[in-house]
């Protein structure tokens, strides 16, 4: 009897200890959960990946049907939750992470340890860039990170790898046009060198990454946060033919903006030389115009005859300052 009683407690104590203390569990703050009954996941009823406009938007219509995952039931952090022998819980960390460019997670060897990713440019240079991705899980598709393939940061490392050589090989500079290129460059038509151009336009290049890879957490779960591509070194045999092309090209830019310099200070003279010429003319003008009015008014109030004895009193002065008087023979001119 003894036997029965402590066989029984023995049970007991075994069951409640491996199926139900064991059932308890906690999510922490920078984690959530995902439980699953039997391999298959608990979901949203009739709630999948496409009924997210965000994550469709950043789809296209092919993609659209392949990457239409259910939407999973997420246990926020907290606890403690159970879950039956039969339940499987999976715990996710949504901190945002960081991870070099080159680093090859099946191969940690590659990419000389994960420190440069090579890329060939537009004028076919082998390039090596550094910098790192800025990545986390997507709450809103759990299933695409937890179910819908098997290594997610191996599939976005390809995936990204992928994009940025083909973004390498058929990078060109932002074209301006007219008076902002002549501004920018001191040149108005430039024949520029692809690797120079990527330099300049680092943040342009990140940020065509940065929209490229939008479709990551729809395809994969993952939120590609950013992509700071900080480095690009072409070989050394060709640094020295940059460097020189590049020097040639500040002195040209240099030159012109000098000639412009001095045009725009040509200009700003001559401006100025019309203002005081126009200011002198109009100076000698007013006392015309004033002498105009004062005959007009004259001629109104006196009529003719004020304007010709206006006119003597005139003559008379200029003849008294005169210290010489010439007039003019009228018979003589009359005779011939």
């Amino acid at each position: 009897m003894g036997f029965l009683l402590g066989a029984a407690f023995g049970f007991v104590a075994w069951f409640l200890l491996n199926y139900l203390v064991a059932g308890l569990y906690t999510v922490d703050q920078n984690e959530r959960a995902v439980k699953t009954s039997f391999g298959r996941a608990q979901r949203l009823d009739g709630v999948k990946t496409l009924d997210d406009p965000e994550l469709k938007a950043t789809l296209t219509a092919d993609e659209q049907q392949r990457y239409n995952y259910p939407q999973l039931r997420v246990i926020p952090p907290g606890g403690p939750y159970f879950k039956w022998p039969w339940e499987r819980v999976y715990k996710v960390s949504i901190a945002t992470e960081s991870i070099n460019i080159a680093a090859d997670p099946e191969t940690p060897g590659a990419n000389k340890g994960g420190t440069i990713l090579e890329a060939i440019t537009m004028d076919q240079l082998n390039t090596g860039l550094t910098g790192q991705i800025r990545y986390r899980v997507s709450e809103r598709n759990l299933y695409a990170y937890l179910f819908g393939i098997k290594s997610p940061i191996v599939h976005v490392m390809g995936y990204f790898v992928s994009v940025l050589r083909e973004k390498i090989a058929t990078f060109e500079a932002p074209k301006l046009e007219g008076a902002a290129l002549t501004q920018a460059t001191g040149l108005s038509e430039l024949s520029g060198v692809s690797i120079n151009d990527i330099r300049k336009n680092l943040r342009a290049l990140n940020d065509a990454m940065d929209a490229d890879c939008k479709s990551s957490t729809a395809r994969y779960g993952i939120i590609l946060d950013a992509s700071l591509i900080t480095g690009i070194d072409p070989p050394a045999e060709v640094e020295s033919a940059l460097a020189a092309i590049n020097t040639a090209h500040n002195h040209v830019s240099s030159e012109i903006s000098l000639a412009q310099a001095s045009a725009d200070q040509k200009i700003v003279q001559s401006k100025r030389a019309v203002e005081l010429e126009t200011l002198n003319a109009q100076a000698e003008v007013e006392p015309l115009l004033a002498l105009a009015k004062q005959l007009s008014d004259l001629k109104a109030i006196g009529g003719a005859g004020s304007l010709i004895a206006y006119l003597r009193n005139v003559k008379l002065g200029v003849f008294g300052r005169a210290k010489q008087v010439v007039f003019e023979n009228r018979q003589h001119w009359e005779g011939r």
